[in-house]
């Protein structure tokens, strides 16, 4: 067990109450992210398994559908646009994306608005049914197609048109749209397997990234610094400042010795009798060393930094990373006032290893080794 204080002192009691709500609460807003995020991806790879069109959906839509077009999509209100300048649009692609950001409802420069009425996604095309006609965009005829990362526009490139077009949705229905005409566009090329496979990675990597949940902070671990308002950064520039003071004044102190020479060569006002040759030879000689020397060069008084070589490990006295080097199976008394120690600490016969929670345990090499723990992460080094 990590060691205590037995002053009966209340200040650690509450430092570690402190240090548990911060952890707890940046989890909490970590875990809930990563929750969002994964849902999302959960329901992508459920529709990707089972979206499927149904020409019975095409009914009473002023639509013509071929003998084996079914609809997937309809949304009622998007705009038509048109880009005035454009460039060569990358070509489409089966990529799946889950917007880091949300779109903001506006439309980007260069971009005018021709046109509005419903939307339609097809087993072959992407149809809009607008008040001035009609416009078709065949996935067969596609050259480039894009998404807005910032607004909800997709531009599209076809081979039987010169201009650029395309959709401009509400923010709701966009990322809703993207997808599912990637899943169209699939089926057209016969990939929608490929979409899944790609779903299921994205899931798997994302399930790596699931936060840890925080080791608690005990009594033991709370250092002095704890008393100090601002903690261990106050300590430090405090630190700072009494290695840079005295360095200060060492610089500031002595005046140039020069000067004192000068001084010193000046002729006394007071009249003196006139001493013989030899005597003034003798006064002679200071005034040759009137020319000030060099001084000699000082060290600054604050120690020069030096890199450590930690891995990830937090800074500590002792030397510890996660670099390599040697197991620690003796470690110093102090090391749980710079890492999270697992319950039962002193209790372990192995080596310092530090488990996938994030805590550090002394039953490296065991069968057990973190058990308690989501197993071990990696090997603490000295």
């Amino acid at each position: 067990m990590a060691r205590t204080d037995s002053t009966g002192s209340t200040w650690r009691y509450r430092w570690a109450h402190r240090q548990n709500e911060r952890r707890h609460q940046t989890y909490r807003g970590a875990e809930a992210t990563w929750r969002r995020r994964n849902d999302e991806l959960c329901r992508l790879r459920a529709l990707a398994a089972d979206f499927q069109g149904s020409a019975a959906a095409g009914i009473g839509l002023p639509l013509e559908l071929a003998s084996d077009e079914v609809v997937l999509w309809v949304w009622p209100a998007v705009q038509l646009v048109e880009v005035r300048h454009s460039g060569v649009l990358p070509a489409p692609d089966l990529a799946v994306g889950v917007e880091a950001t949300p779109l903001r409802p506006r439309r980007p420069d260069g971009i005018r608005v021709a046109d509005a009425g419903m939307a339609v996604v097809t087993s072959r095309r992407l149809v809009l049914l607008g008040g001035r006609g009609r416009r078709d965009w065949a996935y067969g005829k596609m050259t480039g197609l894009t998404h807005d990362p910032a607004a909800p526009v997709t531009l599209i490139q076809t081979l039987d048109r010169r201009r650029t077009s395309g959709v401009l949705l509400p923010v709701a229905a966009a990322a809703d749209f993207r997808f599912k005409l990637t899943l169209a566009f699939a089926d057209a090329i016969e990939q929608r397997d490929a979409v899944r496979a790609q779903l299921d990675e994205l899931i798997d990597e994302h399930a790596q990234l699931k936060p840890f949940r925080p080791a608690v902070a005990t009594p033991a671990q709370a250092r002095l610094s704890g008393l100090v308002p601002g903690g261990r950064r106050t300590v430090a520039v405090a630190a700072a400042l009494a290695l840079l003071v005295p360095a200060a004044l060492i610089e500031s102190g002595p005046s140039d010795p020069g000067a004192e020479v000068a001084i010193a060569a000046t002729p006394d006002p007071t009249p003196r009798a006139t001493p013989p040759a030899a005597p003034m030879l003798a006064r002679a000689e200071p005034a040759a060393s009137t020319s000030p020397k060099p001084k000699p060069e000082r060290t600054s008084a604050s120690p020069s930094p030096q890199g450590e070589r930690l891995c990830g490990a937090p800074r500590n006295p002792m030397g510890y990373d996660f670099c390599g080097g040697d197991r620690i199976r003796e470690p110093d008394a102090e090391v749980c006032d710079h890492f999270d120690c697992a319950q039962e600490f002193w209790a372990g016969r192995g080596y310092l290893v530090q488990c996938r929670d994030g805590a550090v345990s002394l039953t490296g090499g065991s069968r057990n080794a973190c058990a308690e723990h989501r197993g071990v992460r990696r090997t603490v080094w000295t």
